[in-house]
């Protein structure tokens, strides 16, 4: 069968996949180095990365849902998957024969595990004060957990990308609980929480933004490669004059004449509207700005300085995290998350 050719393409590094997770790793320390891929690997794909991953020795992953979990557990050959979500009421059957454990979050989690998990192991979240999922310190020092086979102890950090006086209270909180609750391993860090150091680290870190090429805190510069690469193919190649205004609302208007790339990328690919005006694709060894605004399905780019691309050219958009975050105001998890089913994606 011969696939449809698509005008849209992914690159994806796997040897900088590799490269950053073993950076985190070692910055880990002491501490197994696991690896968040949910929302099908914050974009990228996360069967492919599950495997690369256990190709460098990860051996502990983490997504979101009982559904992600299903289709990556064909993949995961001797390492663990846990589901951050915990369990519901609707994924209890599926939970309790399957391979995945849950991270339970809440009382009525705690209470259905313990009803039908039959002594299985689960990992456990607390809160320690970013009051979004896990138990409260209440729930958690009250005798609930007595019983629970806890495989991990978790909590997770409101301000690790800042230097917070927060961090050091939750870490604090998390310490103070931690020494009351039985427990295999203790995991407070992801990505940020990595880069501050040994006393956040534990047993277990959680790695997501910075496996992917997001630089989470200055201590990462120049150690985190960029993985991901899209590029687009030019629909058409046209000149406009002074006087002449591109896209929507014209809120480009040419002050000379200009030759213009016209790519077959926009808002419904995760090329969004914060680009429009501020973006850039590589051409040759510079860059083409993005004039006007960023449409669904098409973006504009000004070319005078490369004569040579013609339609059905392929460009490269400048998509490195950071610049890109700074170029659309797009947090860099936006950025990789919001990428479209509409590329091809090709693993290097």
């Amino acid at each position: 069968m011969i696939l449809p050719h698509s005008p849209l393409r992914l690159k994806i590094d796997s040897e900088a996949l590799r490269s950053n997770w073993r950076w985190l790793s070692k910055m880990s320390g002491t501490a197994a180095c696991g690896a968040a891929i949910k929302a099908d690997g914050y974009g990228v794909g996360a069967q492919e990365t599950l495997l690369r991953l256990a190709e460098a020795g990860c051996r502990d992953f983490f997504v979101t849902t009982w559904s992600e979990a299903q289709d990556l557990l064909p993949c995961l050959g001797e390492a663990s998957l846990s589901v951050l979500h915990g369990v519901g009421e609707e994924d209890i059957q599926q939970a309790v024969s399957s391979r995945a454990r849950p991270v339970l979050n809440t009382a009525s989690q705690v209470q259905r595990w313990k009803a039908v998990g039959q002594g299985r192991p689960c990992d456990v979240m607390i809160d320690t004060g970013m009051n979004r999922l896990g138990l409260t310190p209440g729930e958690a020092g009250s005798g609930l957990l007595d019983g629970l086979s806890i495989h991990a102890l978790m909590s997770h950090l409101a301000c690790a990308d800042e230097d917070a006086e927060m961090n050091r209270r939750q870490r604090g909180a998390f310490v103070a609980l931690a020494s009351s609750i039985p427990a295999g391993r203790l995991s407070l860090a992801n990505s940020a929480g990595i880069c501050l150091g040994s006393d956040y680290t534990f047993g277990l870190t959680r790695p997501g933004l910075a496996l992917y090429g997001g630089v989470p805190r200055h201590e990462a510069e120049g150690n985190i490669r960029q993985v991901v690469r899209p590029e687009a193919q030019i629909v058409q190649r046209r000149r406009i004059r002074a006087g002449d205004s591109v896209g929507y609302n014209a809120t480009f208007t040419a002050e000379r004449e200009h030759e213009l790339a016209i790519l077959n990328i926009g808002y419904a690919d995760g090329y969004l509207r914060g680009f429009s005006g501020t973006g850039r694709a590589r051409v040759g060894g510079s860059f083409a700005p993005v004039v006007g605004r960023v449409s669904m399905d098409l973006t504009a780019i000004c070319v005078d300085e490369a004569p040579e691309l013609v339609e059905g050219d392929w460009v490269e958009l400048d998509f490195d995290l950071p610049s890109a975050s700074a170029q659309s105001g797009l947090s860099q998890y936006e950025l990789l998350t919001t990428l479209g089913k509409r590329y091809r994606r090709i693993w290097s």
